[in-house]
C-alpha cells in the first residue's frame, strides 16, 4: 500500500469531519489508522500535520495585511507550480482565503512531505485549514461548493 500522509489525512477528515475529536485522542486515532492499514510513517506524519494545523502561533512572522502580495521562495516554486500558485491567490480574490489563511495553507501544503503539490491537494488543505479555524463556516462552504462542483465537471 503506498498510500501518502495526505491519504491519511483525508481517511482522518472524512471520518471526523461530523465530531470533534479531542486531542487527548490521539493514541486511539493512530490505533484505529494503523488498523485501517495505513503504515506507520505515513500514520505518525498525519498527526504531526494535525498538530501543527492546531498550533496557535501562525507559521510565519508578522500577520500579512490584506494588500499584501506573496513571493513564494525557491522551495515553494519547486513544489506548488504556477496552476497550485493560482489557484491559491484565486481563492483569496474570492474571499475563500485571507493572507493569514494562505500563509497557513501554503505551510501546511509544504509540511506534506516532499514531492510536487497538484491543484486537488491544495483544495483537500484548504478544506482541512478551513475546517480546524472557528467562524470560518461560509468560507468552508463555499470551498466545499467549489471542490465538489469542480470535480463533477460543473461549470458556473
Amino acid at each position: 500500500m503506498s498510500d501518502t500522509v495526505l491519504d491519511v489525512l483525508l481517511y482522518l477528515f472524512e471520518t471526523y469531519s461530523d465530531q470533534e475529536p479531542d486531542a487527548a485522542d490521539q493514541d486511539v486515532l493512530r490505533d484505529e489508522l494503523l488498523r485501517a492499514g495505513f503504515r506507520e510513517p505515513e500514520v505518525d506524519s498525519a498527526l504531526d500535520w494535525l498538530d501543527g494545523l492546531n498550533e496557535t502561533s501562525a507559521p510565519f512572522a508578522g500577520v500579512p495585511g490584506d494588500r499584501s502580495i506573496r513571493v513564494y521562495n525557491e522551495v515553494e516554486r519547486a513544489r506548488l507550480d504556477l496552476e497550485c500558485r493560482g489557484y491559491l491567490l484565486y481563492l483569496e480574490q474570492i474571499g475563500i482565503l485571507s493572507p493569514a489563511q494562505r500563509e497557513v495553507v501554503i505551510d501546511r501544503l509544504m509540511a506534506l512531505g516532499s514531492g510536487t503539490i497538484d491543484k486537488e491537494q491544495v483544495k483537500w488543505v484548504v478544506l482541512m485549514v478551513l475546517f480546524a479555524q472557528p467562524g470560518q463556516e461560509t468560507a468552508f462552504s463555499r470551498m466545499e461548493d467549489l471542490v465538489f462542483e469542480e470535480s463533477t465537471g460543473a461549470m458556473n
